[in-house]
């Protein structure tokens, strides 16, 4: 979600521009997890990446965005601490990458940005989700879809099963972000409009993906309960 903040922020000030082309480097195309199917040397418009990587998670395209961004991932990972002060998160948060991953998953990749793994307090991930959402609404459009297209025009699905339609689909839900590494578990930040009101809900360390959404529904209705 940072990740998006800091390029969402270039945009508005004109800095990038959503047709943008991006020439995709060998750390971005060869990361691991979730990808859109990057190839070393391809050029992919902004729009394409971050709807790739909000949608459907896709590591390689953050990282191609963040290059394009910031010249280099380590520029990318001082701005987004110093956005983190900016906001007013905890001295217990700090970015260590772009995506998300653990260090151990970018050790093999010279100009990746791996000192030491990203920490969030869970009320952070809230807190930057709030953020993120009041500052760039249209966030929001690109989120509650169900899939993007990728590489060759594959398809890529959302990785957020609470939408309407997906599987624990909500009505009302339209974001936020999965995340997943062994260390932090399957991740869930979540927002929904429930009569009239927007919940945001942040589950952590579950040992499934379903479990995620699970929680992410007893949240939701001890939410409504509380409203009541």
């Amino acid at each position: 979600m940072m990740t998006e903040v800091l390029v969402l922020d270039k945009l508005k000030e004109g800095k990038i521009g959503w047709e943008d082309q991006v020439v995709v480097s060998s750390y971005a195309a060869n990361v691991g997890g979730a990808g859109m199917g990057l190839v070393t040397g391809q050029t992919v418009t902004v729009r394409q990446l971050f709807n790739a990587m909000a949608i459907h998670s896709a590591n390689d395209a953050a990282i191609a965005l963040a290059e394009f961004s910031d010249g280099s991932e380590a520029n990318f990972v001082k701005r987004m601490n110093v956005k983190s002060q900016q906001i007013g998160l905890s001295a217990d948060t700090h970015f260590a990458n772009a995506t998300g991953l653990s260090s151990v998953d970018l050790d093999n990749y010279a100009t990746a940005a791996a000192d030491g793994d990203t920490e969030m307090t869970a009320k952070d991930v809230a807190l930057l989700a709030r953020y993120l959402i009041e500052t760039h609404p249209e966030v929001l459009k690109v989120t509650k879809q169900a899939s993007t297209t990728g590489i060759e025009n594959k398809d890529l699905p959302t990785t957020n099963e609470m939408l309407p339609g997906q599987r624990y689909g909500t009505k009302g839900n339209d974001g936020l972000k999965t995340g997943y590494t062994k260390r932090a578990g399957y991740c869930f930040a979540g927002t929904t409009v429930l009569d009239g009101r927007r919940y945001i809900t942040v589950v952590m360390g579950t040992n499934s993906p379903e479990a995620r959404f699970e929680e992410t529904k007893k949240l939701l209705a001890y939410g409504e309960a509380a409203a009541s």
